[in-house]
């Protein structure tokens, strides 16, 4: 990963949306009421350059992270590879993650139980020649459930 050369967002925010939409909704609003510029993908993404690339360079172009992880966030490679790649900014420039656990107790996700697990059995199936990612994955699940955040129910 290259060094970010400025701050293109304030904030980017990893999140799964089929059962994050109402809070993102809301915490999207939030930040922007209070001038905090927040990669939204729906908004930001442009075409000609692949999607991964940009979500890469939002995400180096950052200054916090705000991984909100739910019930289903493990289901979806997209969001654990957002992860990843937050984890590893976090690691070389020292930018600060909070973690929001949405409906799931951080336990779940620390340990990968419940849906976690089932999300991860389901992974090694889909994904049986790149144990090392799926591995990966884990440990990014582990390394942030360990931080500081909130917990916050649904409603």
């Amino acid at each position: 990963m290259e060094s970010s050369r400025g701050n293109l967002y304030d904030v980017f925010v990893s999140f799964r949306g089929e059962d994050t939409r109402d809070f993102i909704g809301h915490l999207f609003g939030a930040l922007q009421r209070n001038n905090i510029s927040v990669f939204m993908d729906d908004k930001d993404l442009k075409g000609g350059e692949s999607v991964s690339n940009q979500i890469l360079h939002a995400i180096e172009g950052s200054q916090i992270f705000i991984v909100v992880l739910s019930m289903n966030y493990a289901y979806s490679k997209w969001c654990l590879k957002e992860l990843e790649m937050i984890l590893e900014c976090v690691q070389l420039y020292g930018k600060p993650v909070l973690p929001v656990f949405y409906d799931v107790d951080p336990s779940v996700v620390r340990n990968q139980t419940g849906s976690y697990e089932r999300a991860f059995a389901k992974h090694e199936r889909d994904l049986s020649g790149f144990s090392k990612t799926v591995q990966l994955w884990k440990e990014a699940l582990t390394q942030v459930a360990d931080l500081a955040g909130w917990v916050l129910g649904h409603g």
